[in-house]
């Protein structure tokens, strides 16, 4: 990515998508008639900002969660990727197989852990069958690689957070597995350290897999997220998908350029 490009982020809806900067955000999203809709605004929590190594990685995820009520109150018309009744209903099913493997005696905590991560993507992958939302995912990476690249780009994007796949099932099962080990009385702290430990690390690694896509490990740790990146969560957008997306990106870089301008005027 050029030096000069704004790092973004972003996104896929049911029927739109989110563009989101350091700063600002954008969504844009095509109604039933056809209608295409925007709304912006700046963020009030900036994750990016976080240096910590230990606070940026969930405070980068609770960066984007945090946007979503807005762009719902914002723009009514937008259509969250898991609003849909058998999405709902997977994650119930799927949060109750997950609970009776980690009950289950016959395996050890870190397989445990490894199983009930893999377990735990069944909804995001029903999410995405049936739907156009594989098909909006890769109009937001289409858009957002074309403008850091300044070239056209495919519908797969080095940083997509699918990529975080492989990372966070190792680390959420490694995490799990040592508060599994903590006094009985301590576990439910240690659980919740594990959780945000698990992140963080995933986070840093996940960086670190960017830096050096070449290295075998690097390679190792993004396959499971490429093949689910390549095979199921993007598909080939249409036309007026992509001019969605395109709507999204340039009114998130409109508001991203504004504060940068107000910033150097003060």
């Amino acid at each position: 990515m050029a030096d000069d490009k704004i790092r973004l982020g972003g996104m896929a809806l049911q029927n739109g998508v989110l563009v989101h900067g350091p700063t600002a955000w954008a969504v844009a999203v095509r109604t039933p008639e056809g209608e295409l809709k925007v709304a912006s605004g700046k963020k009030s929590l900036r994750g990016a900002e976080v240096k910590n190594p230990v606070l940026r990685g969930p405070a980068r995820l609770l960066d984007a969660m945090l946007l979503l009520p807005r762009i719902r109150r914002a723009l009514p018309e937008t259509r969250l990727p898991f609003e849909r009744p058998v999405v709902l209903g997977s994650m119930l099913v799927s949060g109750l197989a997950v609970r009776a493997l980690r009950d289950s005696k016959r395996l050890g905590p870190l397989a445990k852990e490894l199983l009930a991560g893999t377990l735990s993507l069944a909804p995001t992958t029903l999410a995405l069958r049936g739907s156009s939302l594989a098909a909006y995912h890769g109009a937001e990476h289409i858009t957002i690689g074309t403008y850091e690249h300044d070239e056209p780009r495919g519908k797969e994007h080095e940083r997509c957070g699918s990529h975080l796949v492989g990372p966070l099932l190792l680390t959420s099962a490694v995490g799990a597995a040592l508060a599994a080990r903590a006094p009985a009385a301590l576990r439910g702290i240690a659980r919740a350290g594990g959780v945000v430990g698990a992140m963080a690390a995933a986070t840093e690694l996940f960086g670190w897999m960017i830096r050096h896509p070449e290295h075998p490990v690097a390679r190792a740790l993004a396959r499971p997220g490429h093949e689910l990146q390549a095979r199921i969560a993007t598909a080939e957008p249409d036309t007026a998908q992509l001019e969605v997306a395109e709507a999204a990106l340039q009114a998130c870089l409109q508001l991203e350029s504004d504060g940068a301008q107000h910033q150097n005027r003060g």
